[in-house]
């Protein structure tokens, strides 16, 4: 049996009501704000800072004669990833056997051809596109970042991986700076 409250009480019913909704939606709308403050404080990703990174700047991608070795999307992403991230890829080594044939000294190398003093690509290595092994590198060292290991972390891991199964084919690489 519904009870309805006596015509007296009934503003007072919704007063009550009124304030206790008024509280919850002040709750509510501090509580976004604490939340929204949090998330921006959080750096995107583990390992970045909460300071917006600086984007090195490329050229377009060059237009090949044959299909990439992966799906575009992953090749572009690991292309990216060596344009924006040198200090990850440059300390890690191919395997490919690039570095007897090409004169690569890293897997950064398998994707960037030049960049200016800033740091910008300026031209493309296209040896990215057609290597199975040098993409695959590439995004498992990108991968590892983006979990938050550190630069000697990866190259550990890349190290430990690759080598059983490609001896003698690593690049020269430089080991990653002691910090």
């Amino acid at each position: 049996m519904l009870k309805v409250p006596a015509p007296s009480c009934l503003p007072f019913t919704l007063l009550r009501r009124g304030t206790a909704i008024a509280v919850i939606l002040v709750m509510a709308v501090v509580a976004s704000a604490i939340v929204a403050a949090q998330t921006a404080a959080r750096p995107a990703t583990p390992g970045a800072t909460a300071v917006a990174a600086k984007r090195f700047s490329t050229p377009p991608l060059p237009a090949m004669g044959f299909a990439p070795v992966r799906p575009i999307d992953v090749v572009k992403a690991t292309y990216d990833f060596a344009a924006q991230h040198p200090e990850v890829l440059r300390y890690v080594p191919c395997f490919c056997g690039c570095g007897m044939e090409a004169g690569h000294v890293s897997n950064e190398a398998c994707f960037i051809a030049r960049r200016d003093a800033k740091g910008n690509v300026t031209e493309w290595d296209t040896h990215g596109f057609g290597c199975t092994i040098c993409v695959d590198v590439a995004r498992e060292a990108m991968q590892l970042y983006s979990s938050g290991a550190s630069v000697a972390a990866i190259r550990a891991s890349i190290d430990k991986k690759w080598t059983p199964d490609h001896a003698g084919m690593a690049t020269h690489t430089a080991k990653p700076p002691v910090k």
